[in-house]
């Protein structure tokens, strides 16, 4: 391999000397899913699948000249799909991009859900507004492996019907889906909602999903992960079998910059999955 200094080093040489390097991607696809989320299709410039990810997976997006931020990925056909909701400049700067436009990615990072623990068992995904974009990537996955799993159990919510992401694969597809009961909530009402209105946690409490051989998944604000932590063990749930992730506090993605770690675990490269046991076994610093 050629040397740091040569100049002839190839884009991998380039690659392997800095992995904070991002490559070239292109937007194949930008799809409104909520007034403030949208999900991007990316490639790379010939369309293909810029790398595999696993679910619960992470990758960075740039905006050259902007900055670069950190998103939940999932595999789609010959791309990547990425969930943005808007926040700041950065993610301004991504609402404003076009199809065709190129931007900068890099990744994977994270370890992602043992899969190999959620096989055979019960799974339980509690998710609250962008929240879901991790979770979907794990629900993607189990439903392409359908055999391998036990019952699904998805509770979701959001602040009000406007703010549902991936509006058809909740309302459509995921219900009709094998052995796979969907239950949304949200904060406030509009006249035309026929669902459940009020709190994640409260749904949790009132809907008392099963317990035996059951993980829980859950993403979402810290707030409803914290209250709903509280019912799942309310529930007897132990705090074993519940996961989440962490991703919102990684910034390098490969444990150089020291901003992700909590004591001396470092969430970008023991994370951004959890179970509630190991983070009881940290400082509470997250």
């Amino acid at each position: 391999m050629a040397n740091s200094l040569d100049p002839a080093a190839t884009a991998d040489d380039v690659k392997r000397i800095n992995a904070l390097l991002p490559v070239k991607a292109k937007i194949l696809r930008i799809t409104q899913e909520t007034p403030d989320v949208k999900l991007f299709s990316i490639s790379t410039l010939d369309e293909q699948l810029p790398f595999p990810v696993s679910p619960g997976q992470l990758v960075m997006l740039s905006v050259f000249g902007m900055g670069e931020a950190i998103f939940a990925a999932s595999a789609g056909e010959n791309c990547l799909e990425v969930a943005v909701k808007r926040v700041g400049i950065l993610t301004e700067a991504l609402h404003e991009a076009k199809a065709g436009q190129t931007m900068g990615i890099r990744g994977p990072y994270g370890n992602g859900f043992s899969l190999d623990i959620f096989q055979g068992r019960n799974l339980l995904f509690i998710a609250g507004g962008i929240g879901l974009a991790p979770v979907r990537s794990l629900i993607k996955h189990v439903l392409n492996h359908r055999k391998d799993f036990g019952h699904l159990q998805l509770i979701g919510g959001f602040r009000s019907p406007k703010d549902l992401v991936f509006k058809r694969e909740l309302t459509e597809i995921w219900p009709v889906s094998e052995d796979f009961d969907v239950a949304i909530t949200v904060d406030k009402a509009e006249e035309d909602w026929r669902g459940h209105v009020g709190y994640v946690p409260d749904l949790v409490k009132k809907l008392k999903p099963q317990l035996d051989e059951t993980a829980c998944i859950l993403c979402g604000p810290p707030v409803m992960l914290k209250n709903t932590f509280n019912v799942l063990e309310e529930l007897a749930f132990s705090p074993e079998n519940i996961y989440t992730t962490l991703e919102m506090r990684m910034k390098c993605g490969i444990g150089q910059c020291g901003r992700c770690n909590i004591g001396s675990c470092y969430v970008c490269l023991d994370g951004p999955v959890f179970s509630l046991a190991q983070l009881r076994a940290l400082p509470d610093e997250y």
